[in-house]
């Protein structure tokens, strides 16, 4: 489904019985909310339960950027102000992890608790020149030259010579994600600098990574796992970025547990 928020056009799925506890899911930098159709379903059984496209992709009006992390949390609160949802639990996955600690931090009365999924809260200086060269391969040869790269990183090794059915999926939306968009997400996570700021962060956290995750490594989830206190750190065994599409069973273990417990 199509609303306006934020000036934008955004494209948005919400499921689940009226009046229960609210879940809101957000994806990792070049997915879109299909990354999260097992969980989706799965959560419609406890909870109301709303996915998004972020700006610059999926379904999602993609302007020319750069944008910024501000701007990406305001079009999330945005869409739930035109839904006219009260504070959520939200769960953010890489790039929807970063979204949330901007809410937790902004304005943390909008959320209930905030799940952390294979992210990070700092990009370090040394790092930048990476999100450059992603950037500039996106503007000058389109996705297809970052699909593989990407694809390695997000899951094992083992995982991809098994050709497993989720994958085709996520590799196609990568593709389809527009080069505007990508590379408006990308300046706005290379700047990503929070982790100072998380000892602020007083919501329920739980704090879940796959244990081969390369892009956002364990020791990064370590480090907010410091820094927020009382929060829980899961790690998952034989899973990369995608941890929840690679191990599906152990991530939702992981995630429902934590949310039926708040």
């Amino acid at each position: 489904m199509q609303i306006e928020a934020n000036g934008i056009a955004m494209n948005y799925e919400i499921g689940g019985p009226e009046g229960a506890p609210l879940v809101m899911l957000s994806h990792s930098l070049g997915s879109s909310c299909i990354m999260w159709d097992n969980e989706f379903a799965a959560l419609q059984e406890r909870y109301r339960v709303l996915r998004y496209d972020t700006r610059g992709h999926g379904g999602t009006a993609a302007p020319d950027g750069p944008y910024d992390l501000d701007l990406l949390g305001d079009d999330a609160m945005a869409l739930m102000d035109a839904l006219g949802l009260g504070p959520l639990h939200w769960v953010g996955l890489s790039m929807g992890g970063m979204i949330g600690q901007n809410i937790a931090l902004r304005q943390p009365q909008r959320l209930q608790s905030l799940s952390l999924c294979d992210t990070s809260a700092r990009v370090p200086a040394e790092a930048r020149p990476i999100w450059d060269d992603r950037i500039a391969a996106a503007r000058d040869e389109g996705m297809t030259a970052l699909v593989e790269p990407t694809m390695q990183r997000w899951f094992t090794p083992g995982y991809l010579r098994s050709d497993p059915p989720a994958v085709a999926p996520i590799r196609a939306q990568f593709l389809a994600t527009p080069a505007a968009g990508f590379i408006g997400c990308c300046q706005a996570l290379k700047q990503l600098d929070y982790l100072d700021r998380l000892p602020a962060v007083k919501l329920p956290t739980v704090i879940i990574v796959g244990e081969e995750d390369m892009g956002t490594p364990v020791a990064a989830s370590e480090a907010m796992h410091a820094r927020i206190a009382g929060s829980e750190l899961v790690v998952i065994p034989s899973a990369a970025h995608l941890a929840n599409v690679e191990q599906p069973d152990a991530f939702e273990q992981a995630l429902f547990g934590f949310l039926d417990r708040q």
